[in-house]
């Protein structure tokens, strides 16, 4: 099948937009809308230190590639690698993430739940069993990359979260009759580093793709301990019916956006946990899961 733009032969459908397009006009593309998700959301600025959570996978590593690639050439912009290690046998080996930030030319600092927790996730989930483990690691793991991210001087973290990840948070969020998930405002909170999100309108296929074309050793196990997590479950759903109803994950993230008033305050505010110092909510949800494990053990 030839391109839709040009004659060479195409490399992806896009079933949503009807378009079958090349190598070169599949990464215009996904460029193109990746510049304008930063563009429209004013995520990058003269000044910034931008810090991209790497793990070694598909997502993490294309979006650390195309942030390279966009910034490279400014010197008023700093772009870094962070990476934590959950612990987990056999899965997201940092040197793997380590070795795609050096060929990408990105410094990457690394920590990991053991020296910062005293407990890895496969401990976790040892005493704890597999059913919350996606909701500990989460936890932990958000609250790590923060931490590590202040001191390095991050001003905004680039997460590879694609279409596919923001619609499934939606709908995650409705199916557990969530409505403060769903209408928490998006606003610069004191003590959390900002988080950007390129790809959030772009397919997660489309990334792998430029992933394959651009970056080389990342990584495509999934997690061991993903198939008893909900979002499995909402991935499955959400795939069969965006094939018959293409533009189904779109509409997702655009209600998604669009229950959010940035005018609305957080209910109940935020506060500095006394145990931990970082900002959190009424409760300190790490340190509420360091206190379950640690009761389980």
């Amino acid at each position: 099948m030839q391109c839709s733009k040009c004659r060479r032969d195409a490399v992806i459908y896009q079933r949503y937009s009807g378009l079958h397009l090349c190598e070169q006009h599949f990464n215009r593309d996904l460029e193109a809308k990746a510049k304008r998700a930063i563009r429209e959301h004013r995520w990058i600025a003269s000044g910034d230190t931008v810090a991209v959570a790497l793990s070694g996978g598909k997502d993490s590593s294309a979006v650390l590639y195309f942030l390279h690639r966009l910034l490279h050439e400014r010197r008023d912009v700093r772009l870094m690698a962070i990476t934590v290690d959950e612990g987990i046998g056999g899965y997201r080996d940092p040197a793997r993430a380590r070795a795609i930030a050096e060929r990408i030319g990105v410094p990457w600092v690394t920590a990991s739940f053991r020296e910062e927790y005293g407990v890895t996730l496969d401990e976790i989930v040892a005493r704890k069993g597999t059913g919350l483990s996606c909701s500990y690691c989460g936890v932990l793991r958000r609250a790590l990359l923060n931490r590590v991210a202040r001191e390095e001087g991050v001003t905004k973290f680039a997460y590879g979260f694609t279409l596919d990840d923001e619609a499934q948070s939606v709908l995650m969020n409705v199916l557990r009759g969530d409505p403060y998930r769903l209408t928490r405002p998006v606003r610069e909170v004191a003590g959390f580093v900002p988080r950007i999100k390129p790809f959030m309108y772009i397919p997660e296929r489309e990334v792998a793709l430029y992933a394959f074309f651009h970056v080389e050793g990342f990584d495509l196990a999934g997690c061991p301990y993903a198939a008893d997590a909900l979002r499995g479950d909402v991935r499955g759903i959400l795939d069969a019916y965006t094939y018959r109803h293409p533009a189904t994950k779109y509409s997702l993230v655009n209600l998604g956006e669009a229950l959010r008033n940035p005018e609305q305050p957080p209910e109940g505010g935020l506060r500095v946990c006394e145990r931990c110092g970082e900002p959190c909510g009424e409760v300190c949800r790490a340190c509420q899961v360091l206190d379950e494990v640690r009761r389980g053990a």
